[in-house]
């Protein structure tokens, strides 16, 4: 069957993602279609608004495909960095702008490129078994797909937290940062509530190594855990994504953070931290990166702002 199943069923168009044994992972030929049919029903006077769903249990979408994207990347080079990440953010641009109501129905993983499909749409009802995340800085990039729109405008620095961290939150902490509209069903009380003292004292600032030592210094427990967190982290991905979301903060839609995105992505996914990271993490499995730089205090804020140049 089709990776992604489009239906229209009472003036309703339904969107379903169908690669449910990978998490409904996102490709280059998904996207293409969904923003073909985007586009369609967007001039279709019989489609009155779009639903978002996908099948399986495990979660909506746990994003790109990165594996296969850093298969690609290793064969063909970065023809096919600009070809995905170009094709991903127009659909997601598509759907920020969208004319018509697209309600995405989220459940268990939503994360990474999952979010650019659902976090920027005009009803976003979450489940209550559901885990969102924008771990890049796991795999050596940034949080991309248009969420720093969303994670700059968060309560405090909550949203630079889950973006330095990668850290997943459940259903009422989704609502909560602004990625989430309701929950459907018995959720969990979340935790960012209770700890946004400490977020928010620790997050403050430019500089990603201050950030790190009021973190690794502070009397709460849980921010000294955030620190071992932060060390693990890919150091040039934790440095640029607290740039890109103080940048965002000032880009006036989600159109013009993803126009940041896409001057960011590609260099950063042909850098050598991003082919490691998802080795580490989803090919070898050993949760071993080699990053280069392996230390966030031999990150230079010249390198970071160089990939910002273009912008």
């Amino acid at each position: 069957m089709s990776e992604v199943i489009f239906t229209v069923t009472d003036g309703v168009g339904h969107i379903t993602l169908n690669r449910p044994q990978a998490i409904n992972a996102l490709t280059t030929a998904m996207l293409a279609d969904i923003g073909d049919q985007l586009s369609a029903w967007r001039d279709d006077s019989s489609v009155d608004s779009v639903q978002l769903t996908g099948t399986g249990e495990r979660g909506l979408c746990s994003g790109a495909d990165v594996r296969a994207l850093r298969a690609d990347l290793l064969e063909r080079g970065e023809v096919v960095a600009e070809v995905f990440f170009s094709v991903e953010y127009a659909v997601d641009a598509l759907i920020a702008t969208y004319p018509k109501p697209i309600r995405a129905h989220l459940f268990g993983i939503t994360m990474g490129g999952g979010l650019g499909l659902s976090a920027h749409c005009s009803e976003r009802v979450v489940r209550a078994d559901s885990r969102l995340a924008m771990p890049e800085t796991i795999i050596g990039l940034f949080p991309d797909v248009g969420v720093l729109y969303e994670l700059s405008r968060a309560p405090g620095e909550l949203g630079t937290h889950l973006a330095l961290t990668g850290g997943s939150i459940g259903a009422h902490d989704a609502v909560l940062a602004g990625l989430a509209d309701r929950v459907e069903g018995d959720a969990p009380t979340g935790d960012l509530a209770r700890q946004r003292g400490w977020i928010d004292e620790c997050y403050a600032g430019d500089d990603p190594l201050a950030i790190l030592r009021r973190l690794a210094a502070h009397d709460d427990p849980d921010a000294r855990a955030t620190a071992d967190v932060i060390r693990q982290r890919c150091p040039f991905s934790v440095a640029v994504s607290l740039a890109a979301i103080r940048r965002a903060v000032a880009l006036p839609d989600v159109v013009s953070v993803l126009a940041q995105d896409l001057v960011l992505a590609v260099p950063m996914v042909l850098r050598s931290d991003f082919a490691e990271g998802v080795r580490a993490q989803l090919v070898d499995k050993d949760r071993n990166p080699s990053w280069q730089p392996s230390r966030l205090e031999d990150v230079t804020s010249e390198d970071v702002a160089a990939l910002f140049a273009e912008f």
